[in-house]
């Protein structure tokens, strides 16, 4: 081969590599982040050169990354706010991905049997109305259970998260002492307790802390082996966080909005789960980067035909069909 000719191959090579070679950057949601690990890791094994980077810094921080064009897409276990929506550089799209259960973790040595909480219960624990495990209410839930003379620890997330907007949405629709004085957020005033950065640590301080209890979402539970309670659910009935539960609250949703922007905690149904929520990845409209946008549009695709198949595994419940029929939709129209 003429040295002339062997450069001009050469070159053709490193340029397609080159072009072919693409990093793309997203955070916020730390709720889904062990489906989303997962689901980047085998998209850019399927597709060489493509690197997605996700940061879990929790709904709040990716919500202000991706309104504010730092990364190429973000993550919100809550829906944005018609402010923040109207707040933002670029029109943001929410793409719902999957359902998962937000589930009050507990630290309480020598009890084996698995707590039950009523709504108005969990609720005034968080408020400081019940603040010892011995409480006459708590005991009401749990008849026959030796409970101790214990000080209760409430642990709460200190960053701006989706999942404690999902566990104050499911408070402010069963109490009302907590929808007048604290509110529904991704941030809200606690009355009371101590913080943690990510369902991460706060299921690591409810893990090292005898007395404590947390709201996580399930995998972290199931992950670390710590005991979760049930809940008595719209119907009257005592559930815990499972993949049926949240399906069967999933269902409920008769008519989804063109937004996505839906709430189905304390959903109705004999066996709903009631602190379930969707989970959203938020696309800006245009994307930030065009050849990332159309990456991110293939894996959007990729999400519904190969990445559902694998919720259940990591304690995720998959899109309905009606919703995921609706999604292909939305995905078609992105640019």
């Amino acid at each position: 081969m003429k040295k002339s000719t062997f450069l001009a191959a050469a070159l053709i090579v490193c340029t397609a590599s080159a072009g072919f070679s693409q990093k793309i950057n997203g955070a916020g949601a730390t709720f889904p982040y062990p489906i989303y690990s997962k689901w980047f890791s085998e998209y850019s094994a399927a597709h060489p050169g493509v690197e997605i980077n996700y940061q879990s810094i929790g709904s709040g921080g990716g919500i202000r990354q991706v309104t504010s064009g730092v990364v190429d897409f973000g993550a919100s276990d809550g829906p944005m706010t018609d402010e923040q929506l109207k707040g933002s550089k670029v029109k943001i799209v929410h793409i719902p991905t999957v359902l998962g259960a937000v589930v009050p973790i507990y630290n309480l040595p020598g009890v084996s049997t698995e707590l039950k909480f009523s709504p108005d219960v969990l609720a005034d624990i968080y408020l400081g109305k019940i603040s010892n495990w011995s409480d006459a209410r708590i005991a009401k839930d749990n008849p026959g259970v030796k409970l101790p003379s214990t000080d209760i620890v409430v642990v709460h997330r200190s960053d701006g998260s989706g999942t404690t907007y999902i566990f104050t949405d499911y408070l402010s629709k069963v109490s009302n002492d907590w929808k007048n004085s604290v509110g529904r957020n991704s941030a809200v005033p606690w009355p009371k307790g101590i913080g943690g950065k990510g369902n991460e640590n706060v299921a690591a301080m409810v893990r090292q802390m005898p007395g404590s209890i947390g709201y996580v979402e399930l995998i972290y539970a199931m992950q670390n082996k710590i005991a979760f309670g049930y809940i008595k659910n719209a119907a009257g009935n005592w559930v815990k966080g499972s993949i049926d539960g949240v399906t069967e609250a999933a269902a409920t949703v008769k008519q989804m909005p063109a937004d996505y922007r839906v709430s189905i905690t304390n959903a109705p149904g004999p066996n709903a789960y009631p602190i379930s929520s969707f989970t959203w990845l938020l696309i800006p409209i245009p994307p930030k980067d065009a050849g990332n946008g159309k990456v991110i549009k293939d894996f959007l695709g990729w999400m519904l035909d190969h990445g559902q198949s694998e919720t259940s595994g990591l304690y995720y419940a998959p899109l309905p069909k009606s919703v995921s029929d609706k999604v292909r939709g939305t995905i078609s129209q992105l640019q």
